[in-house]
């Protein structure tokens, strides 16, 4: 049985809206900032900046700088945020089949 003081955590965190959309993402390899801006449809550049910068800071990705020119900054999960990715994939799986698609 999960435990309710875990369960409150890792959703305080994860349930901040875009959270873990922007982790699925990145479980499919590492991206640029314009190109998660591009795939994640409604997200503007100042929530997405914030939510990358949330996500460093758990140590659920990585930023990653390379000297240009251009310089080009890109984003992939650690292997925290790897550890992580089983888990969202249930939840997602139970979603589809319990959740109605126009909310809840």
């Amino acid at each position: 049985m999960p435990r309710a003081d875990g369960l409150a955590r890792a959703f305080r965190f994860l349930g901040k809206r875009w959270n873990a959309v922007v982790l699925g993402h990145l479980s499919e390899g590492a991206a640029g900032f314009r190109e998660l801006s591009r795939a994640i449809d409604g997200i503007s550049d100042s929530v997405l900046s914030d939510r990358l910068t949330d996500l460093a800071a758990g140590g659920l990705i990585a930023r990653t700088v390379e000297e240009g020119p251009p310089v080009a900054v890109s984003y992939a999960l650690t292997d925290r945020g790897r550890a992580l990715m089983p888990a969202l994939e249930e939840i997602a799986r139970w979603a589809e089949d319990h959740l109605p698609r126009d909310g809840c």
